[in-house]
């Protein structure tokens, strides 16, 4: 039988090397470097990953190259059969492979990706991957830095409680050349914050009563945070007895309830009180003396205008000095003095004002006294003073000039 000779078919042995590595490059496509291929992982070694992209040998990716983490395991990144996207490093090393890079494929992803929401203002989030010295590096399909000082509203002094954590923030600052993503938390907790205190204040009325915890203690008053946004509760609103220093009467981190007393929208302020969701005690304590009744108290002090009764238990009305005495009195001196103990008639209470009016001449006239009102020495009368000021300023008449005698 005679033999079929196919002109299609060729022995291999008659090929020369040269030529069937012409026909393998043939059927390759080529690659250059900066080129993005995609390919199958086939070998998973420590420190490095093969991968099939169609070419006459697999691609490497140093396992450096595998990811922006430092130290990565290899097993950890990718899995056998996975189809993933790498840049063309080198197109030859040594061994004739393609040395390649997952991590800058994906960081060419990444910063386009970043870089639209820089331009919009969108926020960018990804997990902490490193404390290094002044902040935190996030993976955000990049290495975004992360200033120590924008972490939070307040400054942070254990960044590593960060570390393994997700974060969102806004991207303050992008340089391709440098290779370079600066982020911000704060800013987009000042904005919550922001929003969160709008939303606070539009519903605040004066009267509300709400609980908070003292944030800080100044010396005019103490800050309340009411749940992201801090209200004043001034010095003279801690309490209804005398306060030298807001410490007297909380410390930072007391939980208190507290009573709106006004709301600035416009300065985003609140004025808030304390003393005012106790019952006021002057008002208890003013119940045992009630208008008409008289009583005994000591005098505190004497003014031009009258004189102060301690009525006791913190309780201290002025007798004006038209109610001292039936007759005129010029000076309360005329009356009383300090440390006097006297018989007084409560006249009138002014609750909103904290004021008693009292009166000693009404006493009198009650208990069918009289009130003994001194003569005021030489020295303190007023008018009798002002009279002699007058004399020794008038000027005097000067003498009539003698009449000549007449002529004889």
């Amino acid at each position: 039988m005679s033999e079929i000779q196919n002109s299609s078919v060729f022995a291999l042995d008659d090929i020369s090397d040269e030529e069937m590595n012409n026909l393998i490059d043939g059927t390759v496509t080529d690659f250059d470097e900066g080129d993005l291929v995609t390919g199958t992982v086939v070998k998973i070694e420590r420190d490095e990953v093969l991968l099939d992209i169609g070419y006459k040998s697999e691609g490497v990716i140093p396992a450096r190259e595998l990811s922006i983490r430092k130290d990565v395991n290899p097993a950890e990144v990718v899995s056998l059969g996975d189809q993933i996207e790498a840049l063309v490093l080198q197109k030859e090393d040594k061994e004739g492979r393609l040395v390649l890079s997952k991590k800058r494929a994906e960081y060419e992803r990444a910063w386009n990706r970043v870089e639209e929401k820089f331009n919009s203002g969108e926020t960018v989030e990804g997990e902490v991957i490193e404390v290094v010295k002044g902040g935190l590096i996030l993976d955000i399909g990049l290495r975004g830095f992360l200033p120590a000082s924008l972490v939070d509203l307040r400054r942070v002094k254990d960044l590593n409680a960060y570390l393994g954590t997700r974060i969102e923030a806004r991207v303050i600052e992008m340089d391709r050349n440098r290779n370079n993503v600066v982020l911000s938390r704060r800013i987009v907790l000042e904005e919550a914050r922001k929003a969160e205190r709008q939303e606070i204040l539009s519903k605040l009325k004066p009267g509300m009563r709400l609980k908070g915890t003292v944030s800080s203690i100044v010396d005019f008053g103490a800050f309340v945070d009411l749940g992201g946004i801090d209200g004043l509760v001034h010095i003279s609103e801690l309490s209804w007895n005398h306060v030298n220093h807001p410490s007297e009467v909380v410390k930072v981190g007391q939980e208190v309830e507290v009573q709106v007393l006004d709301v600035d929208l416009n300065r985003e302020r609140i004025s808030l009180g304390l003393k005012q969701t106790t019952e006021d005690p002057w008002r208890t304590l003013v119940k045992k003396y009630p208008v008409g009744a008289i009583v005994e108290g000591k005098v505190t002090k004497l003014v031009t205008f009258g004189a102060f009764v301690d009525l006791g238990e913190g309780v201290e009305g002025l007798v004006h000095i038209s109610e001292m005495a039936k007759s005129h009195v010029d000076a309360p001196s005329q009356v009383c003095q300090v440390g006097d103990t006297v018989q007084v008639k409560v006249m009138e209470i002014d609750l909103d004002r904290r004021r008693i009016s009292l009166s000693m001449k009404a006493a009198a006239e009650t208990l069918g006294t009289e009130v003994e009102v001194k003569p005021l020495p030489e020295s303190d009368k007023p008018a009798e003073k002002a009279e002699v000021a007058e004399a020794e300023t008038e000027p005097k008449p000067k003498p009539e000039p003698e009449s000549e005698p007449a002529a004889e």
